[in-house]
This record gives C-alpha cells, sequence and structure tokens, in this order.
C-alpha cells in the first residue's frame, strides 16, 4: 500500500474518532457535569497513553528543565482547550460548538501580527471575513438574540479557540519528549484539575451514569484521547503536516452530520452555509500560517 494512502487512511481515521467525540460528549453531559466527566475520561487515557509508551520503548522522563513549559502546554492544549470545548456544549449544539472552537487556525493567524510581527496578507484577512461570517450565520437563528447560557457557551467555545491559537503563537519550538509520552503529560497534567474542580464545583452524582453514559466515558478514554492521537502520529509519518491539518477540517463537518443523525440536531441551509463559509476562512487561515 503506498505510503500517501496509508496516510490517508490514518487522517480518516484521526478524523472520525475526533468527529464522534462531538456528539458523544453532548450524550454524556446529560448525566455527568462537563469538567469532571472530561477530567476522569483524560486521566484515563493519561494512564493508558503512558502504558502504550512504555511498551513502545519510550522514556517517559521530563527533564527539570522542562516542566515549567510541560505545564504551560498542558494548561493550553488541555485544560483550555478540552474544558472549555466541554464546557461550551452545556449550552450550544454541537454543531456550534464544533465550529466556534474550530475557527483557531484565525485566531493564530490574528495573534501572530502582534506577538510574532507576522501581518496577515489580505488573503488573511479575506479568511477572517469568512470565518465572521459563518459564524454570524451559525448563530442568527433566533435574531442573534441570546439569553445568559447561549453567552457562556459562545465565551467558552472562543475562549478555548482563543487560548489554544496563543499556545501555538507563543511555542517556540516543539518540546523534545517522546510523542506518546509527551501527549500522556499533557492530557493527564491538564485533567487532574479539571476532575479536582469538577468535584469542587459540579458536585456530581457518581450513581447519575448510565448504561449509555458508561459507553460513552470509554469511548472518551479509548478512542478520541488514545487511538486517535496514535493514529495522528502515524498520519504525519506518511502525510505532511499541512495536508494533515487541512484533513482536519473534516472534523467538524463529520461532528456536525453525526449530531444531526445521532441526536437529531438542526441541518439544513443554515448549517451548511456557516460550514462552507467558517471552513473556508479556516483553511485559508492555515495557508496564511504557513
Amino acid at each position: 500500500m503506498p505510503d500517501r494512502f496509508k496516510g490517508f487512511i490514518y487522517l480518516l481515521v484521526t478524523a472520525t474518532g475526533w468527529a464522534l467525540n462531538w456528539p458523544a460528549m453532548k450524550v454524556l453531559l446529560r448525566e455527568w457535569p462537563p469538567l469532571f466527566s472530561r477530567g476522569v475520561a483524560g486521566i484515563a487515557a493519561a494512564v493508558l497513553l503512558g502504558l502504550i509508551a512504555k511498551l513502545a520503548g519510550e522514556n517517559p522522563r521530563v527533564p527539570a528543565a522542562l516542566v515549567p513549559r510541560l505545564v504551560l502546554a498542558s494548561a493550553i492544549n488541555v485544560f483550555a482547550w478540552m474544558g472549555f470545548s466541554t464546557l461550551s456544549m452545556k449550552w450550544l449544539s454541537v454543531g456550534e460548538g464544533a465550529l466556534l472552537v474550530y475557527t483557531m487556525p484565525i485566531w493564530a493567524m490574528l495573534l501572530a501580527w502582534p506577538i510574532a510581527k507576522r501581518k496577515p496578507s489580505i488573503a488573511g484577512f479575506c479568511a477572517l471575513a469568512l470565518g465572521l461570517a459563518g459564524v454570524v450565520v451559525l448563530l442568527s437563528a433566533h435574531g442573534l438574540s441570546f439569553d445568559g447560557g447561549k453567552l457562556a457557551g459562545v465565551a467558552f467555545a472562543l475562549s478555548a479557540a482563543v487560548l489554544f491559537a496563543l499556545g501555538t503563537v507563543i511555542s517556540r519550538a516543539p518540546l523534545p519528549i517522546a510523542p506518546i509520552s509527551l501527549v500522556a503529560w499533557q492530557v493527564g497534567i491538564g485533567c487532574v484539575p479539571m476532575t479536582v474542580l469538577g468535584l469542587l464545583i459540579e458536585h456530581p452524582v457518581m450513581s447519575a451514569l448510565r448504561l449509555d453514559g458508561w459507553a460513552v466515558l470509554v469511548y472518551m478514554s479509548l478512542v478520541p484521547m488514545a487511538v486517535c492521537y496514535l493514529a495522528w502520529f502515524a498520519t504525519l509519518r506518511h502525510l505532511s503536516a499541512d495536508v494533515a491539518s487541512i484533513g482536519m477540517l473534516l472534523v467538524p463537518i463529520m461532528g456536525i452530520v453525526a449530531a444531526a443523525l445521532a441526536l437529531g440536531e438542526p441541518l439544513g441551509t443554515r448549517e451548511a452555509i456557516a460550514m462552507a463559509l467558517t471552513l473556508s476562512g479556516v483553511a485559508l487561515a492555515m495557508r496564511q500560517r504557513r
């Protein structure tokens, strides 16, 4: 099998697993609160990834000099990205949450202007206009009149996107830690405080988790945070990072379609136009960043 074809297979596995996680989170949030549920799934995934890293012969040791960078990366890439995006699902539909979170490359392009002195091109400003137009179309179902919950959901989703974008801009170089071990450390460090906060603030009822909730919890631990990360590393061995990143635009599309089929969420002309506008802007922003 040609390497490029293998790469596309791995990419499809990654995108599908991460896409299905969006409607899966909606199911879990019916029974457990967002921070606690995502934190518990993340800790289980971190332990599993640590075992996989050990079996793969990786050295999980982190030099003391790298600990501050690892903690910062965990705070942005896991606590903010995963935690805030999950919190947003308490008030937003899968389509709204996924598209808002996946505007991240647009914010990265804009933040690179004052921080890294990389001024966006005309195509970059077009990307911003397309992305914002898509968001406006998406949120205009009720004339842009939001209640407090809706505003909170939008704020958490955009905070996840902006903070993750900030992390990509300020990261000067990748952490020199073996890849699977790096993911295990980041997920574990980011999800422990998420779980603690969930216990202190959300007061989850342990017995509220039914069979479907347990199934989703196992799925979130095994597939999006373990299998998909391994498939992502395999993707990058066979495809360029540019191609793989563009391929990740499948995630919100597949997630929105899956939510429409599984949860009955709306999927009509408005959602299609919003997806087309927003993801076109994201694709242009990715080209600008390269």
